[in-house]
């Protein structure tokens, strides 16, 4: 069943027009939301409800809870951030056979050297992990994240990975050779030019989280243009944000890589750091 109203004035459903795909999951159009996201006010109170998330549960949990719901919207006619990768997480067990976190780890971290990434911290690492204050300084509220020391009841594959700087920039330096690292090749070229490249079109999003002047592709926001936002960058720079406030780019025309790590409650701060970061990066480029 489906959300008639995606604004949140009526409570009435319809049925889907046509099933969600792989490819809606990938660009964020399945109709599937984060609660703490989502404008829809109703939508927001029955997944609270449904305890629909991606914490403490296992993945079987999570997958019976999501469906209890409506989708915010038909699947295909608009953009809204939300539960999709972790649907993915789940379509990739069920290909493979194996939790999403081994599969990442055979798959991507081994062969890139991403040695400190994964989704549960133990023994001598327990100690680098970074920690945030104690309270948020905007709010004055106690600052409480995701704890990756304690063994997850599901891979995520939207949220609960931990790593470090370096093994961030090994990942996107891959994607920023079209595929390769260092003589390993993990995707073809067409396969990653097809990844950022903008797959909206005059699809809209449903919030201000996809800044403006961007499109989304298969996992990263896209930026269409050298203006349209604010912020310096070039057209097909692509980005996206982390759970802790990280943040990366890549800009192919710039050659450029880009790594923010931080460990602090997300909120109207990460927008501003994020940029005034960017804004700094740029301008150190002389030549």
């Amino acid at each position: 069943m489906l959300s008639a109203d995606g604004a949140g004035t009526s409570a009435a459903t319809v049925a889907a027009q046509r099933q969600v795909t792989v490819y809606d999951l990938l660009r964020h159009t399945s109709g599937m939301v984060y609660a703490t996201f989502t404008p829809n006010a109703q939508l927001k109170e029955l997944y609270t409800k449904a305890n629909v998330a991606w914490q403490g549960v296992t993945p079987a949990e999570q997958l019976e809870t999501l469906a209890r719901v409506p989708l915010a919207r038909q699947p295909g006619t608009m953009w809204e951030y939300g539960m999709s990768t972790d649907v993915l997480g789940r379509v990739v067990e069920a290909v493979m056979g194996a939790p999403l976190g081994r599969v990442l780890d055979e798959r991507v971290f081994r062969p890139l050297k991403m040695t400190d990434t994964t989704f549960h911290i133990q023994g001598q690492r327990v100690k680098r992990l970074a920690q945030p204050f104690e309270t948020d300084r905007a709010t004055g509220n106690p600052i409480a994240l995701y704890d990756v020391t304690v063994a997850p009841k599901n891979d995520a594959g939207g949220a609960g990975a931990a790593g470090t700087a370096v093994d961030y920039a090994r990942f996107l330096q891959m994607m920023a050779n079209g595929g390769n690292l260092e003589g390993r090749r993990l995707l073809a070229r067409t396969t990653v030019r097809h990844m950022t490249s903008d797959h909206l079109g005059d699809i809209k999003p449903a919030h201000a989280l996809l800044p403006v002047g961007y499109g989304f592709g298969l996992g990263f926001a896209v930026r269409r243009a050298d203006g349209l936002n604010g912020t310096v960058g070039s057209a097909g720079q692509y980005t996206w944000g982390g759970a802790g406030g990280t943040t990366f780019w890549v800009d192919p025309k710039e050659q450029l890589v880009a790594v923010l790590m931080t460990q602090a409650q997300p909120g109207a701060w990460q927008r501003e750091f994020t940029e005034l970061f960017r804004q700094l990066v740029y301008q150190a480029i002389a030549e």
